[in-house]
Order: C-alpha cells, then sequence, then structure tokens
C-alpha cells in the first residue's frame, strides 16, 4: 500500500455495504428522490456535461447501484456502458430499469468489486462513480483499478456527498443528516441503519483537496475538484496520463 494512508482502508466494510444496500433496493430510488429533493438528478446531469466532452466509446460507472448513472449515460448516446456493484438487489432494480427503457443492446450489469474489477487494462474512456467512492473498503486501491481500466486519456468523474461551510448552509445541512434524514429513510426503507450510516460516512470522507491527493496518488493527472449546490455534493475530475 506504499503511499496510502491506512485511514483509506476500513476492514469488514464490504460486507455490511453489501449487505445493507441489499436491504434497501427496493426503496432506493425513490428515497434519493425524496431526501435529495430531486437535486440528484441536476447533479448527474453535471457529470454527464464532463463525460459527454470527451465523446467516450466505452464507459465504465462504478458502484451503479440501481444504474441511473449508467442509464443516463445511453440516453445520451454512450455506445456501450458497463455499470458494477457488489450489491445484487440495486444490481437487479438496475436490470429491471434496463429492460423497461429497452437499452439493453447498450448497457450491462454486472456483480463487480471496485478493489478488484473483473477487467482486464484499458478497456474504458470513461469510468464514473457517482455516490459510491465512500463506501469502498480500500479506498486507494479502488482508485487505483479504475486507473487500470481506463485507457490512457481516459477520464474518471466522481460525483460524492460533501460537506458545507457556509452559514447558515452548514448548520442546517448538520442538522438535516443528523435528525431529519434517519427518520424519513427508516420510515420507507425500513432499515434502521443505512440512513445513519449516510451523514456518519460523509463525516468522515476526505473531500476536496483531500481527495484529489487520492486520485493524484492512484495514477490521475489534471485532477480538479467543483462543489455544487453550497457544497452539498462534489465533482472532481482526473485523467490518466497518456
Amino acid at each position: 500500500m506504499s503511499d496510502i494512508p491506512p485511514i483509506g482502508i476500513v476492514e469488514g466494510k464490504k460486507p455490511h455495504i453489501e449487505r445493507m444496500f441489499d436491504s434497501i433496493a427496493p426503496r432506493y430510488d425513490l428515497l434519493n428522490r425524496i431526501l435529495s429533493g430531486g437535486i440528484d438528478q441536476q447533479w448527474r446531469r453535471d457529470v454527464m456535461r464532463e463525460v459527454l466532452a470527451v465523446k467516450p466509446g466505452r464507459l465504465l460507472d462504478v458502484a451503479t447501484g440501481t444504474a441511473d448513472l449508467a442509464l443516463l449515460a445511453a440516453r445520451k448516446g454512450v455506445p456501450k456502458v458497463v455499470g458494477v456493484d457488489i450489491a445484487n438487489e440495486m444490481l437487479e432494480v438496475g436490470r429491471q430499469k434496463v429492460r423497461k427503457g429497452d437499452l439493453s443492446d447498450q448497457v450491462s450489469l454486472q456483480n463487480g468489486d471496485a478493489e478488484k474489477l473483473p477487467f482486464s487494462d484499458q478497456q474504458f474512456d470513461v469510468a464514473t462513480v457517482a455516490f459510491g467512492v465512500r463506501n469502498f473498503e480500500d479506498l486507494g486501491e479502488g482508485l487505483r483499478q479504475i486507473c487500470r481500466v481506463l485507457r490512457p486519456g481516459g477520464t474518471l468523474v466522481v460525483l460524492e456527498f460533501s460537506r458545507p461551510t457556509a452559514f447558515p448552509i452548514k448548520q442546517l445541512y448538520s442538522f438535516y443528516g443528523k435528525f431529519i434524514l434517519p427518520g424519513i429513510g427508516r420510515l420507507i426503507s425500513g432499515d434502521s441503519t443505512a440512513y445513519t450510516y449516510l451523514p456518519e460516512s460523509i463525516a468522515v470522507f476526505p473531500e476536496g483537496d483531500e481527495f484529489l491527493s487520492w486520485m493524484k496518488r492512484a495514477g490521475f493527472s489534471k485532477c480538479r475538484a467543483r462543489r455544487l449546490t453550497f457544497g452539498i455534493a462534489s465533482m472532481y475530475v482526473g485523467v490518466r496520463p497518456e
């Protein structure tokens, strides 16, 4: 692991994440819309603008979940989209959406671990991760794996929650995360831990310049970040060097 700080490795995290997301899979999309007020869809469109700017032929969506971003890429004309996730129940919801959208020729979803991606080197033009890097058991290895499967010059675009800093957004966001979000999440999903985990994982995630440093150590260059909606989310972009 050499230069990757041990804070990025959380032993035993993966089975917990898999069970948690499998349990909330049937209500996951509904909860996303309710808890974000629909703004998560705008964030994905922001990601897609970055993706389409490089005119990719093959896109890998890591931690694809129910495939919202993968499906958006296909609808926007990306010829081949592959989504991977460790949670099979999330993937099954995604597969139903692929079939309903008549996109089976463009989109394929498969079980896969971000830290052991089941692809040979240099297979994809673009990789995306939407709200998934927080859940990597080994953050450094997950990023290195993504770099490995990208062609030279390929682009990684990460969308992740971050922490607002400006008053009063910071205070409101903290109150919402501690008291409102877990209650709504528990009521709708029936899971008592998933929406407690969300604010807790955001609180310890290495955001901003710190996350850009992780990307650089994993092999990416030209790394940059952009804060979205008062800093509630951030988008990170990096390129595998030629």
